[in-house]
């Protein structure tokens, strides 16, 4: 009994093909066209992970909202991920409520209290998200 690896069902080998008693010249003529139609797959697979990106990405944009600061803005920070406190899990996510003092066009913010005092460091906007006080 005599196994044949599966890519040689696919693409046959030399053995393969002189089992099969082909000519020489046949034998390179099917090898070259084996050759061709491999080159063919991997183009026709480089091209279809290319739509997949531009379909994933087209997909993402539509869900992704811009979010855009202006000074005066009153906005919420994140709690650093590495920040413990007694409270646990039950502590809060966001903490006070903040003006933006000047907004940065790569995302960065420079925060201020409501008293007025400047943070030291500024601020991801990533971490940061827009807050609407309540008028009564």
């Amino acid at each position: 009994m005599e196994f044949v690896v599966p890519i040689e069902v696919e693409v046959p080998s030399l053995r393969v093909l002189m089992e099969a008693k082909l000519e020489e010249a046949e034998w390179v003529q099917a090898r070259f066209d084996q050759l061709n139609l491999i080159e063919e797959k991997c183009l026709k697979a480089i091209f279809h992970g290319q739509l997949y990106q531009r379909r994933m990405i087209r997909a993402h944009d539509k869900k992704v909202r811009p979010r855009e600061f202006r000074e005066g803005d009153l906005v919420l920070k994140r709690f650093p991920a590495n920040y413990r406190n007694s409270r646990g899990k039950l502590m809060p996510n966001w903490e006070g409520s903040f003006v933006v003092k000047k907004a940065f066009s790569g995302g960065a913010l420079i925060l201020a209290e409501m008293d007025g005092n400047e943070l030291s460091k500024p601020v991801n906007s990533d971490g940061v998200k827009k807050y609407y006080a309540c008028k009564r």
